[in-house]
């Protein structure tokens, strides 16, 4: 591959409950991309005694007492002074002092690489934005191009040091993910995978992946004196790639990547065997980022149309339409239709939503803009397309995985709508947190459709710290479990307490993450250090409470962004739901989706329910009698 690259995988590996050392395969050089992190915190580890008595609380709106009482002993003992736990916070101490971050790279490993579910729908996210005003291939050419320039802008802007800083309520946060978004990919692997990033090395790639049609290119992006290309010249490359990339009969090179984990880590080795395969495998893991160029999405009702297109972002809509326009593994991907529809799909290992509602926020500006500079008269090399030795076994498993991402994407229940009765300012005039706001809403929907309450996370990021990835907040609360059952009460006065009480014990909770001390990240770290230091796993981790706890029913996240755009993802379980929202100040725009293998959970039921949830609650504070 004769390239340094760094990889950035935790230096232990969780492998059938074995951690494994890893030596990295490629060094990488010493040159350095500017950073903002240098007054940002270190993560800390939280107090024991804390997060024990967080996590029992955390189970007793899930839990019958007697099962509560079982579970409670458990702890008690994990957490005696001179016990197993108080010996593991030692350990997780003095790892904090002695790495950067003590927990994001065991939780890389464990929540994304160590997952053997497709990345499509189980892993990555979509982001679908507002439709743009054109239709057909000229426009959708202008477009991308415009694109292009302004992912290149934002890029210079990180090399250079001139992005600005994050921040959260005034305080900075770590921009460290900001340089890596950029030509990194996951690479596949028997028992784990991990990620390769290629824009730190001596040379650093020039080129992005042109998809259309099946057909993959090496587009290069920059001119031979190293300045970016205009919008013109990257048109009229774009012209060339469409000239070159007709209909035809072109296996869907990009449908292994969606294979079960361990299922395209074989064919991916059987793949690289051959040396044409390689070298246009490594293009596009090399490339800044990819560019795909989708056929229509089929139109139906207005009503209908953002849940399709949302869907199409996220896994291409089938065999049949775009999915062969993809390569799940790379860490940008941005998706422009022919019909106006656009938006990004980004593997979760490298990238989150935050910086990337940011790296949108500029596209969104810089599409505002004029083109800022006239194409010199220079020819250009015509874009690369890159071919693939197709062998019986390489067809085989093409075939296995057309079917396998076609059974997947049927399963995939998705619906999008933009509530319009009001938006984050109506919890702000009653001095109520939006998201938590939001947060109990959804799990009093949850409740009147099932009439339980549910396991449920909501992510949350950790960027206020260095390294910092992200973290779960669990809900129901006691609070909001006495809230869901009072809400046929009569009585409004008690009703809207009990509501104020659960929205600000959910904002607490949030607090309580914010400043490094959530629940999961240190139980996780704590079964990771037992593991680590070849202890057995801790019984805390192997009762059935941590199995229910922990199956999570509803995934939940917030994305706010300055634009009307929706993330969308798939469930954590089978049986489960994700929702994800953007609030603006009139409206939210959510995704539900579902599986529809589970015959309880159906997403236009739950989208429907929190409508009128939401309308009651708005009633609730505001009473129009």
């Amino acid at each position: 591959w004769g390239q340094n690259v760094t990889l950035f995988c935790s230096a232990t590996l969780l492998t059938s409950g074995v951690l494994e050392r890893l030596t990295p395969l490629f060094q990488v050089s010493s040159r350095q991309e500017p950073c903002f992190f240098s007054s940002v915190p270190n993560q800390p580890v939280p107090p024991l005694a804390q997060t024990l008595q967080a996590y029992l609380k955390a189970l007793e709106p899930l839990l019958p007492p007697e099962e509560i009482n079982h579970t409670r002993r458990m702890v008690q003992e994990f957490g005696m002074p001179g016990g197993l736990g108080a010996k593991l916070q030692m350990g997780l101490e003095r790892r904090a002092r002695s790495t950067k971050n003590w927990i994001a790279p065991w939780w890389v490993q464990w929540a994304y690489l160590d997952s053997r579910q497709p990345l499509p729908v189980h892993s990555n996210p979509a982001i679908s934005l507002p439709r743009r005003d054109y239709n057909g291939w000229r426009s959708q050419l202008l477009f991308a191009s415009k694109l292009i320039a302004a992912v290149l802008d934002f890029k210079a802007k990180i090399n250079t040091g001139q992005l600005p800083v994050d921040d959260l309520r005034g305080k900075p946060l770590c921009m460290e993910l900001y340089p890596l978004l950029f030509s990194s990919c996951r690479i596949p692997g028997p028992k784990h995978d991990y990620v390769a990033h290629y824009g730190r090395s001596r040379r650093s790639p020039t080129h992005i992946t042109v998809v259309r049609n099946y057909q993959f290119f090496q587009l290069e992006v920059y001119n031979s004196d190293g300045s970016r290309m205009t919008e013109s010249q990257i048109h009229s490359q774009l012209l060339r790639i469409r000239s070159q990339s007709w209909k035809t009969d072109k296996e869907p090179m990009g449908i292994l990547t969606s294979e079960h984990r361990h299922t395209w880590g074989q064919a991916y080795n059987r793949l690289l065997k051959d040396k044409l395969n390689k070298e246009s495998v490594r293009l596009i893991e090399t490339g800044l980022f990819s560019l795909c160029l989708d056929s229509p999405v089929m139109r139906i009702s207005d009503e209908k149309y953002a849940s399709r297109k949302a869907a199409q972002i996220l896994h291409g809509g089938g065999t049949f339409s775009n999915s062969g326009n993809r390569w799940f593994d790379k860490t940008l991907q941005f998706v422009v239709g022919e019909d106006g529809s656009w938006g990004l799909l980004y593997e979760q290992a490298t990238a989150e939503g935050p910086p990337i509602a940011t790296l949108l926020d500029h596209i969104l500006d810089y599409c505002e803009k004029p083109d800022p500079k006239r194409a010199p008269l220079v020819p250009l090399p015509m874009p690369k397309k890159l071919y693939f030795h197709i062998d019986r076994e390489i067809k085989w498993d093409i075939e296995h995985a057309k079917q396998n991402l076609d059974i997947l994407i049927n399963d995939l229940d998705v619906n999008v709508f933009n509530f319009k009765r009001f938006g984050k300012e109506l919890p702000k005039q009653h001095k109520l947190s939006p998201h938590s706001f939001i947060q109990v809403a959804l799990q009093l929907a949850y409740y009147r459709v099932h009439n339980e309450a549910c396991a449920a996370c909501d992510i949350i990021s950790q960027r206020m710290f260095r390294g910092g990835r992200t973290e779960y907040i669990r809900s129901p609360t006691n609070q909001t479990l006495k809230f869901i059952l009072a809400f046929d009460d009569p009585s409004r006065e008690a009703k809207l307490q009990l509501f104020r009480e659960a929205v600000d014990t959910y904002a607490a909770l949030t607090k309580q993450a914010l400043k490094g001390h959530g629940i999961d990240s240190h139980l996780l770290g704590l079964k990771l250090q037992a593991i680590e230091e070849g202890l057995s796993v801790p019984k805390i981790f192997m009762d059935t409470a941590y199995g229910l706890a922990t199956h999570w029913k509803l995934r939940t996240g917030q994305v706010p962004a300055n634009t009307d755009s929706v993330m969308c993802f798939g469930p954590l379980v089978p049986d489960g739901y994700a929702v994800c929202y953007n609030p603006q100040a009139d409206h939210v725009h959510f995704s539900i989706t579902a599986f529809n293998c589970c015959e309880e959970t159906h997403a236009e039921t739950l989208a429907v329910t929190l409508k009128d949830t939401l309308c009651q609650l708005q009633e609730l504070l505001q009473p129009t009698v």
